[in-house]
């Protein structure tokens, strides 16, 4: 195996070691089932909302890894151990970001299945939602990544995170809850493919400037 696949077994293993992929599903349902606690039992209304609910649901669930996908290997000195390598550090978070999406969208996804039963969606509707899903979940892996690089030995970190990811993330929201037509989908797609390209460098600058 090369060390990228050595890598991204590594993040991946770690995203699903004690329940890590189970807690963020579980809190996403959890997010999601409180929406027609709020609304009624309105079924049209229901539909109406629920791609923007399964949308905010995951902008929430993407919130809780933040905290564990940096933090520890700065404290542990694992970077220093890449730099000792001869590893790019960009090169080292993006396959950071490959190996969080891996873990963080697939549950998810799973769970937004679920998600579309309980708000009544049709076919076409779920389509739209698990394609949305799909396109912006790696710009909500690479925010995450470059939060968690950003905070990494911040006190209240996780409260620090939120402020700084849901804002970064409202592009992927609007266009992703959009309706899923075609001018969004490109859109939404265009905004997750620029975050994947940027927060690599951004998050190894973020990690230079802990290790220094």
């Amino acid at each position: 195996m090369t060390i990228i696949g050595t890598l991204i077994a590594r993040d991946v293993r770690r995203g699903y070691a004690g329940g890590g992929a189970g807690l963020v599903s579980g809190f996403f349902l959890l997010a999601v089932i409180l929406f027609p606690f709020a609304i009624g039992p309105d079924r049209a209304m229901l539909a109406r909302i629920g791609a923007g609910a399964i949308w905010v649901a995951a902008l929430l669930a993407a919130l809780l890894p933040v905290e564990r996908l940096v933090a520890p290997d700065c404290e542990s000195g694992w970077f220093d151990q890449v730099a000792v390598r001869g590893l790019s550090l960009p090169l080292v978070m993006g396959v950071r970001i490959m190996g969080h999406w891996l873990a963080f969208a697939p549950p998810l996804m799973l769970a937004a299945l679920l998600a579309a039963g309980l708000f009544g969606l049709d076919g076409a509707a779920l389509v739209r939602v698990e394609a949305g899903l799909l396109l912006g979940t790696p710009g909500l892996a690479a925010l995450a990544v470059a939060t968690g690089a950003l905070t990494a030995g911040l006190r209240g970190a996780g409260g620090v995170a939120g402020l700084l990811l849901l804002p970064l993330a409202l592009p992927l929201l609007i266009f992703g809850a959009g309706g899923g037509d075609m001018g969004a989908m490109k859109l939404l797609a265009a905004c997750s493919l620029l975050l994947v390209a940027g927060a690599p460098w951004l998050a190894a600058a973020a990690v230079r400037s802990v290790r220094d």
